[in-house]
């Protein structure tokens, strides 16, 4: 799986631009991708803070993550347009049946494919070696654009979660 994703997002907005990261429950089919595109791009086209035009990016990647960017050093972000991008994600869910909110299911690469895995189950993935210190883990608690680029997906180990959950000399 090529997980290269660097060179889309776009080198003109500041590494300070916030960003939010929404994990599907579910890849999306080929025709549901293209059009939650077309919708990503109509809303940042269009997404507004107080009546100005916000920076804003937003995309599918891998197929099961909208990540949206605004750049905040050109447009600050408020309340108002943080919560048009809640309601657009909200309207993706109920359009298409999936769970964007649930913070629960992690993201790991393994077997070059994304695959979830409830919380709940983590330590008897890692005590069954289905996941291990090296397995990339998709750190969608990422909040600007430097974060995303240097460690949205990163090994588990030198993750949040791995600093966590890992027994001592995993690591």
């Amino acid at each position: 799986m090529n997980l290269s994703f660097q060179h889309l997002i776009p080198s003109t907005f500041s590494d300070s631009s916030r960003v939010w990261i929404y994990q599907s429950n579910r890849i999306f089919t080929l025709s549901e991708a293209l059009t939650i595109e077309k919708i990503l791009e109509d809303f940042t086209a269009n997404w507004k803070s107080h009546g100005t035009p916000v920076q804003g990016f937003g995309t599918l990647f891998f197929g099961q993550f909208i990540i949206l960017m605004a750049d905040e050093e050109v447009t600050g972000v408020s309340g108002c347009s943080t919560d048009s991008s809640v309601r657009l994600i909200k309207a993706l869910e109920e359009e298409y049946r999936v769970s964007m909110f649930d913070r629960m299911n992690l993201a790991f690469c393994i077997n070059e494919k994304v695959q979830l895995l409830p919380f709940p189950q983590l330590n008897y993935a890692i005590d069954k070696a289905f996941i291990d210190k090296e397995t990339l883990f998709f750190d969608n608690t990422v909040l600007t654009k430097a974060e995303l680029l240097d460690r949205w997906i990163t090994p588990l180990s030198t993750s949040w979660l791995g600093k966590r959950i890992l027994p001592q000399g995993h690591q």
